[in-house]
């Protein structure tokens, strides 16, 4: 992958009005699609199918830049295919194998998309996904506190899930929305400052009510790191000094705002037990952790793997850990696989922060929640969480993105340096 090179594309038609239009409000279904996961399948495969549809038919190319990620991809399903063969007829594994393949479609698809008109297409995508955050949030507060008829449908062991089957999933679909709102806030400009604010304590009152650990960790981590990036890439004092106070305020603020949620009873009670650092089903030989030791063991032995939906089957519950369960599900192949997905997407993402794009200051709170979210990913299981492939995909799309941005203008320079000072 050196420097991501890119050879010149062919020449193609340049999309109708109409087509991109289309294109780019399909995006925006996308995104506001993924805020609907009680059922299965959900809206979001017919809406993401009908988009790879479209833009497939309209012109969709894989590029040089995009084989590395393809390769990956495909090594990481072939793991899975092989591993599930052995237990076809258990029940679910087919399934779970599907499931699998078709986010690392999606995976592809985003990187594809967000090569061209990427500025709109992802701009779109970003809009639908805090729109939907928005509308899940309140409708979660609200069903919370048992203000809607039914609301205990919408609640798990006291706590919100609001429209997600798993309030460990609605926390974590909610960080990316909630480092966009703050970011938000960091323009300079009053109207987003009160906007990006508001959507803010919304947001974060649901992530809150959500009560997962591995939520609320990655979403300080990540609006840490997205505030340290902003601040290392700003071009100026007076942005940096905003930056510092905005992370002050916000501080303030939230903290304030979780202090009078928590002074309600039927919070602060599952707050206290919720907010240890280490719960009753972490510890022990056959805990969280110590589960993570004995299965990487079993690992080493099984370079197939035990099949998708089988570590429950060796040890009380599954393993919580997703690297782990990749090996675990699809032996050496797809663990390895997985595991280099992720370390390349990290490193040649955290390159791409300092390349200065017009889009950067999203890539920055998609890369911060990506950072933090692989950091959740040693707890719990991501591999079928929608929003971790679309962010993950679209991280490829906007890197190859930046890339050809950057080579068209070393070669326009060039060609300018040439004029001015001919041989």
């Amino acid at each position: 992958m050196t420097a991501l090179a890119l050879r010149p594309a062919p020449a193609r038609l340049v999309p109708s009005r109409t087509i991109t239009r289309l294109q780019r409000s399909l995006m925006w279904l996308v995104g506001a699609s993924g805020g609907i996961v009680v059922i299965e399948p959900a809206p979001y495969e017919f809406v993401i199918a009908v988009a790879m549809l479209v833009f497939v038919a309209t012109g969709l190319q894989l590029r040089p830049a995009h084989v590395p990620l393809l390769l990956l991809l495909i090594a990481y399903n072939i793991g899975y295919l092989i591993g599930v063969v052995p237990v076809l007829t258990e029940e679910g594994t087919v399934i779970w194998t599907a499931v699998s393949c078709f986010m690392s479609v999606t995976t592809l698809f985003f990187a594809l998309a967000l090569v061209e008109d990427t500025e709109r297409r992802l701009d779109m995508l970003l809009k639908g996904y805090l729109a939907v955050a928005i509308v899940v949030s309140i409708f979660g507060i609200l069903t919370y506190f048992h203000l809607l008829p039914d609301s205990d449908t919408f609640i798990l062991a006291s706590r919100s899930r609001s429209t997600f089957k798993d309030p460990n999933v609605l926390g974590a679909f909610l960080v990316l929305p909630t480092v966009l709102a703050l970011q938000r806030t960091m323009t300079g400009r009053l109207r987003d400052f009160l906007i990006g604010g508001l959507m803010t304590a919304v947001l974060a009152v649901e992530l809150l009510l959500a009560f997962s650990r591995g939520a609320w960790g990655a979403f300080g981590a990540a609006a840490a790191l997205m505030l340290g990036l902003t601040y290392l890439t700003s071009g100026s004092g007076r942005e940096r000094r905003r930056i510092i106070l905005i992370a002050v305020l916000g501080t303030v603020v939230l903290g304030t705002l979780i202090v009078a949620i928590l002074s309600l009873p039927q919070v602060s009670g599952l707050f206290e037990e919720r907010a240890s650092l280490v719960q009753s089903y972490d510890s022990g030989r056959f805990g969280r952790f110590g589960r993570h030791i004995l299965g990487a063991q079993l690992a080493l032995d099984q370079p197939f793997g035990i099949g998708p939906l089988q570590f429950s089957k060796y040890f009380p519950e599954d393993p919580h850990n997703s690297i782990l369960d990749s090996f675990m599900a699809g032996g050496w192949l797809s663990g390895g696989a997985y595991l280099a997905l992720t370390l390349v997407t990290l490193a040649i993402g955290l390159r791409y922060v300092f390349v200065r794009t017009p889009w950067r200051a999203a890539y920055i709170a998609l890369y911060a929640t990506f950072v933090a979210e692989v950091g959740e990913s040693y707890i719990i299981d991501v591999q079928h969480w929608r929003h971790y492939f679309l962010i993950m995909g679209v991280l490829w799309g906007l890197v190859i993105a930046a890339a050809r941005r950057r080579a068209r203008a070393d070669a326009a320079a060039g060609v300018q340096a040439a004029r001015l000072h001919p041989a």
